[in-house]
């Protein structure tokens, strides 16, 4: 990102060429705009996702724009399904069955604290964003010590450093995902393996509609922000992050609307 205030530069359409990209969370918000994105910059994408009928309108619409892509439909909060995923990356062709990048994107949110979150949905809520992503991260760190190099992205929230009055059980969610990836970078780092924990701020997708948000507990309180963040603006972050120099690695940054006064 440029910090003087001009506009960043987009990489180019080839800046990914012979790389590979897994996805996960890829049929909606930043999960999708990060698989059109990096197919966009000319990397090969395995993108996953539970939705089968909005994974495969994401697979067709990259594919339309002459990008290679593999959709596997999955869960990301279990094991097998991610075992499925590697799995699959490794033995599709079009991918040169490999892969050096994976974006943890999956995730889900629940409105309230401890005391007024859905206990519930306490359980569910961490198996997707805390132990799923962890699971991920350990295979493919585990791959990519092996192979020397790669990237694994990881996508917390800026709740994890400021808890949101909104949905502070689901911070906790993020905070437990940032300590685990800088945990990851620290297992990686010397063997050429880049890890970033990538914290958005309020982002513009179902994500809200789904945990529960609505006009009168959200909207109203974020409505002085401004524009807030579409889901683009965080996969054009991601895509410059994985075209740095080899031995440059960002271990973590934020991205917050500029009216985003908190969390």
């Amino acid at each position: 990102m440029d910090m003087t205030g001009t506009t960043a530069r987009t990489p180019s359409g080839h800046a990914l060429s012979g790389r590979t990209a897994i996805i996960t969370g890829a049929s909606s918000g930043i999960g999708r705009a990060t698989s059109l994105t990096l197919a966009g910059a000319g990397a090969a994408v395995v993108i996953q996702a539970r939705r089968a009928d909005s994974l495969e309108n994401v697979a067709r619409e990259i594919s339309g724009r002459g990008g290679k892509v593999l959709p596997v439909i999955g869960d990301a909060g279990l094991e097998a399904d991610i075992d499925r995923l590697l799995d699959e990356a490794l033995a599709w062709d079009d991918g040169g069955r490999r892969y050096d990048i994976v974006v943890v994107n999956a995730g889900r949110g629940l409105l309230g604290g401890i005391l007024t979150s859905d206990a519930a949905q306490w359980q569910d809520l961490y198996q997707v964003n805390v132990l799923g992503a962890t699971y991920i991260m350990r295979r493919a760190g585990q791959y990519m010590i092996e192979k020397k190099g790669g990237d694994i992205v990881a996508i917390s929230s800026v709740a994890a450093r400021n808890l949101s009055p909104f949905g502070a059980f689901y911070g906790s969610s993020k905070a437990a995902l940032s300590v685990i990836t800088e945990a990851l970078r620290r297992d990686v780092a010397s063997s050429g393996v880049r890890v970033t924990t990538v914290m958005p701020g309020i982002v513009l997708t179902g994500f809200q509609e789904v945990a529960g948000y609505n006009a009168e507990n959200f909207g109203n309180a974020v409505a002085p922000f401004g524009k807030l963040l579409e889901p683009s603006d965080i996969a054009e972050t991601i895509c410059w992050l994985l075209t740095l120099p080899p031995h440059v690695n960002i271990n973590e940054i934020a991205i917050r609307p500029t009216g985003q006064v908190y969390p």
